[in-house]
């Protein structure tokens, strides 16, 4: 099922069941027409990225935001495999970090991430974040056609 051209896709890869639901209903706020998919570890977001198996039908996503800390498959691992992959590439991740740590946010950045965000911890600042990825993200930045 392929969304209409002027529908993003995001996915969102996120282990936390309760903050995959937050973001997914803040993102329910938002002006932008956005079609919201997600995973809940690395083996599942390579699956979809890939459009592999049970993803074959599914849009590639225009944008991953995607959770640092995951089970099994890394997210240092999953961010280095869409940003070395010749069709992946060019898909900007945004990496949600659970901490100030500036090893992790450097080794985001060294392996391609179009940004690297502190995850909020509540429901007001997931909704402000959300809002903010909205202004600028859905808003302004352009992605490429998916056809190409």
């Amino acid at each position: 099922m392929t969304p209409p051209e002027d529908v993003i896709s995001i996915l969102l890869v996120e282990p936390d069941p309760g903050d995959a639901t937050l973001f997914v209903d803040s993102f329910g706020d938002v002006r932008s027409e956005t079609e919201i998919d997600t995973a809940s570890d690395g083996e599942t977001a390579l699956e979809f990225v890939h459009q592999r198996g049970e993803y074959a039908d599914r849009p590639r996503p225009d944008i991953v935001f995607l959770n640092s800390q995951l089970p099994e498959i890394s997210g240092e691992a999953v961010l280095s495999e869409i940003k070395t992959e010749p069709a992946l590439k060019s898909i900007p991740v945004i990496v949600l970090t659970t901490g100030d740590d500036d090893a992790e946010i450097r080794r985001s950045y060294d392996l391609h991430a179009n940004a690297a965000l502190q995850k909020p911890a509540d429901t007001e600042a997931v909704a402000s974040l959300v809002r903010s990825i909205e202004n600028f993200w859905l808003t302004f930045v352009r992605f490429p056609n998916a056809d190409l």
